[in-house]
């Protein structure tokens, strides 16, 4: 066996055994991965004694706003996944994130390269040449062409797990931005949601001052009249028309309110607001029934716990990179290739060339960088976990808040209804005994005052009802599962 046989030999022998190493070994410096514990009661306090009646699943029968029964809602919310700016830069990173795993998964294979080149080299005896530009060497130098044609190959073996950490960490850095990415969507849809009840709450409100204005000047006209004739005195007029022109002032305050939940809601579906308009319709208070559920849940529900708790595992896997610097880092080269004089030359047998490489780079000192650099990874990794644990914590009390917020509301909005319903029965009355000349105008006007709040107090109750059905939603993950994007 000659010598370039017995070196071919030695090298595939030590690639063969580095190729095991890396398979045995592949990892070996990331510590297993589990999710961190945290607390998990058994069930929500604020769900005792009242249970929903929605069957478990129904956030993931669909769209989670068609609980609402909505149409322009709907719509809406089309709009929202294709024009929302904050959306498409959630989306463009998850598409960032995803190029950077396929990039670290590129690491693991060798990469080739083909290179070629072409001199021309001359020497000595330029002294005669005849001055003409033709480029002729009279003198007696010399010139002569060089063209190579080369396939090049480098690879680093993963013998020490650092690049498939590294691989591992851009997967979970990943899941993590596509958790982001629905937190960005539920966040659009759900401020798109309130916002929407909140200016139909105003619409109805308007239709309430609308109908109490007609009455006003209806009850001005007749103060006016009584006046006129003598039954009354001036000051009754006074308070009518501070009554009607304290209405108008309500009326205009509503329709500034209303302009600005428009205005919120062009931008949320990514049009400019000179552009959007939103007519006014009949109100559909629909308040549905929001599956809750059990507390473990929403470490799957949630996407902002999902996003935490996959920063976990990129910083776990971060830990087997920074620990793998304390081994040699090995490379393999390989090219094969002709190199002639001339191009015709160029691929006969005679001119080719192979060369086989191998290297192995330590670090003998660097003054504790390795072991600053693991320790800084161990202490970014209870970091993630720290805000993994706040995480979860901070959802089931969002969870709790909103129970207690949907149970509290309901039971106010039917004593609401109950005062509102007495308040207009106390008015009527009293407008009656005004007309009669039993009471003067001023029980009139605290009559109608507190008339208008409780009808008004009643259509906030519902416009509320709705907007914590939607804050309950969001709370608990609106429908989202961890792995669906």
């Amino acid at each position: 066996m000659n010598h370039t046989m017995r070196t071919t030999v030695i090298l595939r022998s030590l690639t063969h055994a580095l190729l095991a190493a890396a398979v045995l070994s592949g990892c070996a410096f990331t510590p297993a991965y589990e999710r961190p514990t945290t607390p998990q009661p058994a069930a929500f306090k604020e769900l005792a004694g009242w249970t929903p009646a929605a069957p478990a699943d129904a956030l993931e029968r669909g769209p989670w706003w068609n609980l609402f029964g909505d149409p322009v809602l709907d719509g809406l919310m089309r709009q929202v996944e294709v024009s929302n700016q904050n959306v498409a830069a959630a989306v463009a990173a998850y598409a960032q994130a995803r190029a950077v795993v396929a990039e670290q998964r590129a690491a693991l294979f060798p990469s080739v390269t083909l290179t070629g080149g072409a001199n021309r080299n001359g020497s000595g005896g330029g002294a005669n040449n005849s001055g003409n530009g033709s480029g002729n060497n009279n003198g007696g130098g010399r010139t002569s062409n060089s063209y190579r044609l080369n396939i090049g190959s480098t690879w680093e073996p993963d013998v020490w797990g650092r690049l498939r950490a590294g691989v591992s960490a851009a997967q979970a850095n990943a899941q993590a931005s596509a958790a982001d990415l629905a937190s960005a969507r539920l966040s659009a849809q759900g401020e798109l949601a309130a916002d929407y009840f909140s200016l139909r709450s105003v619409d109805a409100q308007r239709a309430l001052l609308a109908t109490t204005i007609e009455g006003y000047q209806r009850v001005l006209k007749i103060t006016q009249n009584r006046f006129d004739v003598g039954i009354v005195p001036h000051s009754d007029v006074y308070q009518a028309q501070t009554q009607l022109a304290s209405a108008q002032s309500d009326d205009l305050s509503l329709a500034r309110q209303r302009a600005q939940f428009e205005h919120a809601i062009a931008v949320l579906v990514g049009k400019a607001p000179a552009d959007f308009a939103l007519a006014p319709v009949p109100w559909n208070v629909t308040v549905p029934e929001v599956p809750v559920g059990v507390p473990s849940a929403l470490l799957e529900r949630r996407p902002d716990i999902a996003a935490a708790e996959r920063a976990v595992a990129a910083s776990n896997a971060q830990i087997g990179i920074v620990r793998s610097a304390y081994f040699p880092q090995i490379g393999l080269t390989a090219s094969y290739g002709p190199s002639a004089s001339a191009i015709g030359d160029l691929f006969k047998a005679s001119s080719m060339a192979w060369a086989l490489g191998l290297s192995a780079t330590e670090v003998i000192f660097n003054g504790g960088a390795n072991r600053a650099a693991v320790q800084g990874a161990n202490a970014a990794r209870e970091q993630a976990v720290a805000r993994y644990r706040q995480t979860v914590l901070t959802a089931f009390a969002d969870v709790e808040d909103q129970l207690a917020a949907t149970r509290v509301l309901a039971q106010q909005q039917d004593l609401l209804r109950q005062a509102s319903q007495a308040a207009d029965k106390v008015e009527e009355q009293v407008l009656n005994r005004y007309k009669a000349g039993q009471v003067s105008y001023s029980e009139v006007v605290q009559a109608q005052v507190t008339a208008l709040n409780a009808r008004r107090a009643l259509v906030q109750a519902q416009g509320n009802r709705q907007t914590t059905a939607v804050a309950l939603i969001q709370s608990l993950g609106g429908g989202w599962h961890a792995g669906q994007e």
